[in-house]
């Protein structure tokens, strides 16, 4: 008889450490959209309120920064698509589920030409039956697939919210939720017309080298 001997421990999914879990996870995709002459689109969903996105900024010595905004739980959530040069967006009020997931979806066949390869995560509402149903409804004009769970990293709409957020709307107290929503558009709208800027959100995923 012999000791069970104990299998190696595999490395961590840390994204910075491994860069063969981005080639395993993403490779795969990137060959079947050149194949099938597919547009790859990343999809990702965040969200903003009343209440202000902090971040450090400058005042004169002594007189911190006070900021005075309404503590307003109502959301306003936004859903993107970021293509090689160009993103796509759509903002909701309240929170995204399958039926406005489907509407952003239709928006994108609408404006993209071909056939598309949605990239996103696992959320339960892009794994609902009804989203497949409309999939299926498309005869191949879509085709999802899913990243891994422990690199959200990996996603270049990602950057693009963190950009919206500290660079573009930093500190930003609305008086009305009809203020939010506003300001907000305006703010994409102003990141669209940036070529370079959607290109850096790529770089920073580290997904297609410049």
């Amino acid at each position: 008889m012999e000791l069970p001997t104990a299998q190696r421990t595999g490395a961590g999914a840390g994204r910075r450490e491994d860069l063969a879990v981005e080639a395993e996870a993403l490779a795969g995709d990137k060959k079947k959209a050149k194949n099938e002459g597919r547009t790859i689109v990343f999809i990702d969903e965040s969200g903003l309120s009343q209440r202000p996105h902090r971040c450090r900024t400058w005042a004169p010595r002594g007189q911190t920064p006070v900021l005075q905004y309404h503590f307003n739980w109502k959301t306003l959530s936004a859903m993107a698509g970021v293509t090689w040069w160009n993103f796509y967006f759509r903002l909701y009020p309240g929170t995204i589920r399958s039926p406005q997931v489907i509407h952003f979806l239709g928006h994108l066949l609408r404006h993209l030409r071909g056939k598309l390869l949605i990239v996103w995560d696992g959320l339960q509402s892009h794994r609902s039956r009804m989203i497949w149903d409309f999939v299926r409804q498309q005869r191949g004009r879509l085709w999802l697939e899913f990243l891994p769970a422990y690199a959200p990293e990996l996603n270049p709409v990602e950057y693009l919210w963190a950009h919206w957020k500290h660079h573009e709307l930093p500190n930003f107290c609305p008086d009305s939720y009809g203020e939010l929503s506003y300001h907000a558009r305006r703010a994409l709208r102003r990141m669209r017309r940036r070529p370079m800027l959607v290109c850096a959100f790529w770089q920073q995923a580290e997904l297609f080298p410049l």
